[in-house]
């Protein structure tokens, strides 16, 4: 989020922080704001649904915390046909709770909502003109806030929201990422609830065909199924070791997968190493991506240019102080000043952005220079040696959570459609801890995307190119297909694998790196 619109989602007064530069004030926004019908006693002008110029009466009730309205009932809704003109609600209205219990109910009318009127505790808002899918989902959370709530009023548990306190609350400005990342929050719940349901239509089905429960349980076991395995496989995302095994790009899940099955097994000293490797393609992998997207964004970090010294010196290739040097660079907020809220820079600049992950960091990287330099962990001391080590790399992998939402992909084909204006882009999602993926398609607004190289694709499906300062190939030497950065051996520019350390010559990507700022 923009720093003009982080300070803008809350209210006048006291509890707001920062004005916008525009006037985003609910009275600005919205050109009536008015309390629902008032319903009299009397039962005139109530009416069948269908009667000619019926109204369907909306209750605070009809609106569900999650901003939904309910459908329409004929057992239950009041129609009628006496309710003033000025009353009716139109398509795009907003809808919000006058009387709050906890945080307030706010929903947008649609047009399968009509004709209705709200009725009663209910405030409507009209907006002035139209606003885009994005915002209003922004308004209508910020509508449904503990924020707004806060400022009902009243007693004896019956608070209410003031006109005049509605009318000056400060809403968000439109941000297209914020936005997005709702609609994904609210699909996945609404998923969610779907399954719930059809777990609990399922039990209520047990004695359906009679009383046999031998026969009960065999039905119950067989439609059940589904429901079972998705359950097991949502409670398996609770396990963080799953998630980078599973949903981490496929350098740092293959690594972690070594980690697990030696201390599994009980193997001290392989998995100590394990721990310590990974840790360094951990840091690796994500120094890699800050380099690419630094220069994809034209950002000069004195890191990638002490890289290329390096590399140029013939003083060897980089190691986890150079991978260290990058990310500590990025995490400088003025490096990243001039890049939109959602730049997948602001996240890599989080990862070693505090002192516990630093602190990890530093015990890890100590941890490889005592192995480096034959100073080997005493027997006695292994076991609590390698679970300080894995704990630091746990938080280190916490800390990098954002991976999960990054895929890397390679691109296989790129077809190119004029009339649409889109690209059809074959494409290997290389998550989690094995090489061998299917392929699938994705459209791109742009025919300008390398066949064969790897790429970022952040949550909007933003491509990043990641050439030269990471490949993707078959490897000479093991024959397994394998991610590789620059490297230094025996004077000699090289390209060597993040998941197993095989390396060979380098010559097709030399003017690659030299344009980049690598040699």
């Amino acid at each position: 989020m923009s720093s003009s619109t982080e300070h803008t989602a809350g209210l006048s007064g006291e509890a707001q922080h920062h004005l916008p530069d525009a006037d985003l004030s609910v009275s600005s926004i919205f050109s009536m704001i008015r309390r629902g019908f008032s319903i009299s006693s009397s039962a005139l002008g109530s009416c069948e649904a269908g009667t000619p110029n019926a109204v369907r009466l909306l209750w605070l009730r009809s609106i569900g915390h999650d901003g939904s309205i309910a459908a329409p009932d004929n057992n239950a809704d009041i129609w009628r046909t006496d309710v003033p003109e000025q009353y009716h609600l139109q398509a795009g209205d907003v809808l919000l709770s006058e009387v709050v219990t906890g945080r307030p109910k706010a929903a947008q009318v649609q047009e399968q909502d009509l004709p209705a009127a709200a009725v009663g505790s209910i405030l409507v808002l009209r907006p002035a003109s139209t606003l885009t899918a994005e915002h209003m989902r922004l308004v209508l959370a910020f509508l449904r806030s503990s924020a707004v709530g806060s400022h009902a009023l009243g007693a004896f548990g019956r608070q209410r929201l003031r006109r005049r306190d509605v009318e000056s609350f400060v809403l968000p400005e439109d941000d297209e990422a914020l936005s997005a990342a709702l609609a994904e929050l609210d699909t996945a719940g609404r998923q969610l609830s779907v399954w719930s349901s059809e777990a609990t239509d399922i039990a209520e089905s047990v004695f359906d065909r009679g009383a046999d429960t031998a026969e009960a349980r065999q039905r119950i076991i067989e439609v059940g199924q589904l429901t079972r395995l998705r359950a097991e496989a949502a409670a398996q995302l609770d396990d963080f070791d799953y998630i980078v095994r599973t949903r981490f790009p496929y350098p740092i899940a293959l690594r972690w997968r070594e980690t697990e099955a030696r201390m599994s097994a009980g193997d001290l000293g392989p998995a100590y190493d394990a721990v310590l490797e990974t840790a360094e393609i951990l840091l690796c992998y994500s120094a890699l991506l800050t380099a690419a997207l630094a220069h994809g964004a034209s950002i000069e970090l004195t890191a990638v240019a002490a890289l290329r010294t390096k590399l140029v010196a013939n003083r060897g290739g980089p190691g986890l102080g150079e991978w260290t040097a990058v990310l500590q660079e990025i995490s400088g907020a003025k490096k990243r000043r001039t890049l939109s809220p959602d730049h997948p820079l602001h996240e890599l600049g989080s990862l070693l952005g505090d002192e516990a992950a630093s602190d990890a960091r530093q015990r890890l990287a100590a941890r490889r220079n005592d192995k480096s330099h034959l100073r080997p962990v005493d027997p006695v001391d292994l076991p609590s040696a390698l679970q300080e080590s894995f704990n630091d790399l746990s938080l280190l992998a916490t800390r990098a959570r954002f991976l999960a939402d990054w895929p890397l992909i390679q691109v296989t084909s790129v077809v190119w459609d004029a009339f649409r204006g889109k690209a059809s882009l074959s494409i290997r999602r290389l998550m989690g801890d094995h090489p061998v993926v299917p392929t699938s398609t994705m459209l791109h607004p742009s025919s300008a995307v390398e066949t064969g190289s790897l790429y970022l694709a952040d949550r909007d499906h933003r491509l990043y190119l990641l050439r030269p300062f990471l490949t993707g190939q078959i490897c000479p030497t093991c024959r397994t297909w394998s991610t590789f950065h620059a490297d230094k051996v025996g004077g000699e520019l090289v390209l060597k694998s993040l998941e197993h350390g095989h390396y060979f010559p380098c010559s097709e990507e030399t003017d690659a790196f030299r344009q980049v700022g690598l040699f």
